[in-house]
């Protein structure tokens, strides 16, 4: 099986691996030059964290930990406050302990997968147009002139793939707002900065956030909830303009929000890696047509305030790749495509479902709703202090029963010898024995 993956991010390097695992050929094709160093924290949950273990990356990953010790507030006078410690084991908190910078992890993903026979990456390189999907094959132009035919087509290149606008009709694919806009970049560490993830709530619906990183620098990180439909619109029309508009904007509505706005406002002109995004959903109709399908952000982008983007690409490249590795030779890869999203999009569509609180009730307009926020948290920090209530509180909002939360197929070509080997099965086995 000839396969060609667009994307060396997540999702992509995480099928290739398991693809090449199953005999098949994988080429990606990625439009960077290289590797990019930058993105921001992201965290690996529940059942990806066996899919890592299938992999048997799971020290390389945690090699990678950005140091962030947990979560704590800020408040107006600069004093932090309702700290939510690393909770070591558990499957989620607010700082994970598989904490873990975006850039790291597909680094990870790579230096996995690189060196494989069955894997060819292609830096520099997209694909300019898919000239067929047919019954027999897919025909691509390469950026490089090149007309390569591949037996499947893989669109894992992002939230705003082209590649889809080009595949799918735009029937096919909704964007749903979540009516907020993230701004993040990187800057300098000083000596009063500390390994927690400090959250500073400023009035007017605007919070100031920064976070630790394993290289000595600081991620920060401004959010914005519009106050109004034309307030919307301007922040919508300057995620499609150029980064001045984009830095103008936030000098004009982060200048008076307090605690280090006037730190990070001043190091964005030089920051190499600022990123202006909108909080955006995608879903799809359907996330193949005939042998092109999509995986991960192309097809069902979460959103960061779900916290599942990361997991969600992982256990999706697991049951695309396994769903694969059954079909005979004969079989069109269209029953796969079918399987993978029967399989994996109700827990998809799950996970896409944010709380009617957020984002709204941490980005405070007024200063009793700030008030009303700061005793939320200073209660919910105590209650950390308490085990058995930790114990629950994890049972009830983070459904922590289960190991795994989403139940991973079997599939011969990857499991064959890996519960043999997974310490965490052995002791399974060894309780129930």
């Amino acid at each position: 099986m000839r396969v060609l993956i667009s994307g060396a991010g997540i999702a992509g390097p995480s099928l290739a691996w398991f693809l090449a695992k199953a005999g098949a050929r994988v080429t990606t094709v990625e439009k960077a030059q290289t590797l990019l160093p930058h993105g921001q924290n992201v965290d690996i949950q529940g059942s990806a964290r066996t899919v890592i273990r299938k992999m048997g990356l799971v020290d390389e990953v945690l090699k990678f930990n950005t140091t962030e010790k947990g979560t704590q507030l800020i408040d107006p006078k600069g004093r932090p406050f309702a700290p939510f410690p690393v909770r070591q084991g558990a499957s989620r908190s607010f700082t994970s302990e598989f904490e873990i910078l975006r850039a790291d992890l597909a680094a990870v993903f790579y230096n996995a997968t690189k060196d494989h026979p069955n894997v060819t990456y292609l830096f520099g390189t997209t694909i300019k147009e898919v000239i067929s999907n047919d019954e027999d094959s897919v025909k691509v132009e390469l950026s490089t002139g090149e007309i390569q035919t591949y037996d499947l087509l893989v669109l894992s290149d992002g939230q705003w793939s082209k590649l889809r606008k080009q595949c799918f009709p735009p029937e096919a694919v909704k964007v749903v707002d979540k009516d907020m806009f993230a701004v993040y970049w990187t800057i300098p560490r000083i000596p009063s900065d500390n390994d927690w993830w400090n959250l500073y709530a400023a009035l007017g619906r605007r919070v100031v956030s920064l976070r630790p990183d394993p290289y000595g620098t600081i991620r920060a990180m401004f959010t914005r909830m519009p106050l109004n439909e034309a307030h919307r619109q301007e922040w919508l029309t300057a995620a499609r303009s150029d980064r001045k508009t984009q830095e103008t904007l936030l000098r004009k509505e982060f200048t008076d929000a307090g605690w280090q706005s006037q730190r990070l406002l001043d190091s964005i002109a030089t920051a190499p890696d600022f990123y202006f995004q909108p909080m955006q959903q995608i879903k799809m109709t359907k996330w193949s047509t005939g042998r092109i399908v999509c995986l991960g952000d192309t097809a069902y982008a979460p959103t960061p305030l779900t916290g599942m983007g990361t997991s969600l690409a992982i256990n999706g490249a697991y049951v695309l790749a396994g769903e694969l590795s059954k079909l005979d030779s004969s079989e069109h890869p269209s029953k796969a495509f079918e399987a993978y999203e029967t399989i994996f999009r109700p827990f998809v569509e799950e996970k896409q479902q944010i709380p009617s609180l957020l984002p709204g009730f941490v980005h405070p307009d007024t200063a009793r709703h700030r008030w009303l926020i700061s005793t939320f948290a200073s209660a919910l920090s105590k209650i950390v202090r308490t085990p058995w209530l930790v114990d629950t509180l994890a049972r009830i909002v983070f459904d922590e029963s289960e190991e795994e939360d989403f139940p991973l197929p079997k599939y011969p070509a990857f499991d064959e010898g890996v519960e043999a080997s997974d310490p965490n099965t052995q002791q399974k086995k060894t309780a129930t024995d």
